[in-house]
């Protein structure tokens, strides 16, 4: 029998998208990579570039994630992505990533 290969569940947080299962941009074991789409979404043409892992994250009421630190789900200092890209693109760029 042959083996179907489904589109691995993401989640998102705070406008950024994670693999549900490690809630982490790249994820090999599920063949997720969301830094093209996350880079797109935050202005930036996409590099080849380490990914960004969320921190611990709850869900509200809502439905929607939220920090375990501060408890907020637009929580600048936990979920700042697009600084979090910015450093890590410039990281790659001096390792000659491009």
């Amino acid at each position: 029998m042959a083996e179907v290969e489904s589109s691995p569940a993401t989640i998102e947080i705070n406008d950024a998208l994670f693999c549900q299962h490690y809630k982490e941009v790249v994820s090999t074991e599920f063949r997720y990579d969301g830094r093209e789409e996350n880079d797109a979404f935050f202005g930036f043409d996409p590099i080849d570039r380490e990914g960004i892992e969320a921190p611990s994250a709850t869900i509200n009421k809502d439905g929607d994630y939220q920090c375990k630190k501060h408890a907020l789900t637009a929580c600048n200092q936990c979920y700042g992505w697009k600084k979090q890209i910015t450093r890590l693109r410039t990281q790659a760029k001096k390792a000659g990533k491009k």
